[in-house]
């Protein structure tokens, strides 16, 4: 796609964020969004295909939105990936509230067994914070585990506030959750004699995931001198010492 189509496509893209802030989904129609950015339908059409290629390139908006925002604040906060947790919780739920059609969008129309491939990159944010916990020996349970259950109540909690007056939200709902659940996947940091063997065997095996994906490939096998079938085992291992 040429920088001319790609400018051509951003713009229409905006005019239709605008129309989905106001109006919601139901007005962000093809001809609503063709009159306010001044083509013709057939040319909107060709950029996008149909309505539901039109709100599927929306989500990705909101994506990028939401992961421009959610990474300048956790750049401005120490390196602490527990308080990375709270902080990108709240982020989270603000996001929401103040965005709640786009929100719903991204959030509210998920197929069951799909993740919008926007959603990509904001679960990788989450996943990577998560490892850095485990690599700190912050983790309980694995960071599959964590990222699971972090990513449905922070959904839950936002969609729950979302679906309530404005003038009847109680935010301390929210807090009160996020505390619960970032506890019960977290732990404090363990002491330098510490035995914490729960811990200690998930932030290696955190450091090992780590090791085997990183970039570029042939770095993986560089930091784990390990055969594929004894690096399972091991990393099965460990998991059973997690608990």
């Amino acid at each position: 796609m040429d920088e001319g189509r790609r400018a051509a496509r951003r713009q229409v893209l905006q005019v239709a964020a605008k129309l989905l802030e106001e109006g919601g989904s139901e007005a962000v129609s093809t001809r609503a969004v063709a009159a306010a950015a001044g083509i013709t339908a057939p040319a909107l059409y060709r950029m996008f295909d149909d309505k539901d290629g039109l709100l599927a390139e929306l989500a990705a908006y909101g994506f990028e939105m939401y992961l421009a925002e959610k990474e300048e604040a956790l750049a401005l906060t120490p390196h602490d990936p527990v308080a990375d947790l709270y902080r990108g919780w709240d982020l989270h739920v603000d996001f929401g509230l103040r965005h709640p059609a786009f929100y719903m969008l991204m959030y509210g129309t998920v197929r069951p067994g799909q993740r919008p491939p926007a959603a990509d990159e904001a679960h990788a944010l989450l996943v990577g914070v998560l490892r850095r916990a485990a690599e700190a020996g912050r983790l309980r349970v694995p960071v599959e585990q964590a990222t699971r259950v972090i990513h449905a109540a922070t959904t839950g909690a936002a969609l729950a506030l979302i679906g309530e007056p404005p003038a009847q939200r109680d935010l301390t709902t929210s807090a009160r959750l996020r505390d619960t659940v970032i506890a019960s996947v977290t732990t404090d940091a363990p002491a330098a004699s510490g035995s914490d063997l729960a811990s200690r065997a998930l932030a290696l095996d955190a450091a090992l995931e780590t090791a085997l994906t990183a970039e570029p490939p042939a770095a993986a096998g560089a930091g784990v001198p390990l055969r594929s079938t004894e690096t399972a085992l091991l990393r099965e291992w460990l998991r059973q010492l997690a608990g």
